[in-house]
């Protein structure tokens, strides 16, 4: 008997959940519609998905969103590069993608 292992999913599934949302916002479904038809969202693509659809609603919401968001390793170097790119010191970094400048260079050490 050959057993199927199924593999597990860690993260939840955002294309089917932000479909759900967009469904509410339905005047916002032509702008998101690139990204909602990938079959798996990174990290980065949701952070956009959520600004394109909930505009920015206050400070305060913001910086408790802020404090729940975690990156991959993926991630970390996509940013990292999007740095090197354009040219940015750990400031610049840091306030563009709303991180803190240690966790900046904390990243930098690692990768």
């Amino acid at each position: 008997m050959v057993k199927q292992i199924q593999e597990i999913k860690l993260q939840p599934d955002y294309v089917r959940i932000y479909n759900d949302i967009i469904k509410k916002h339905p005047h916002k479904k032509k702008a998101c519609q690139s990204l909602l038809n990938k079959n798996e969202l990174t990290t980065m693509e949701v952070i956009k998905l959520n600004q394109l659809i909930f505009d920015q609603i206050n400070k305060n919401a913001e910086i408790v969103n802020q404090r729940h968001r975690s990156y991959n390793i993926h991630d970390i170097k996509q940013i990292l590069e999007y740095q090197k790119i354009n040219k940015l010191n750990n400031t610049q970094l840091a306030t563009h993608y709303k991180l803190s400048r240690t966790t900046v260079a904390k990243w930098k050490k690692l990768f």
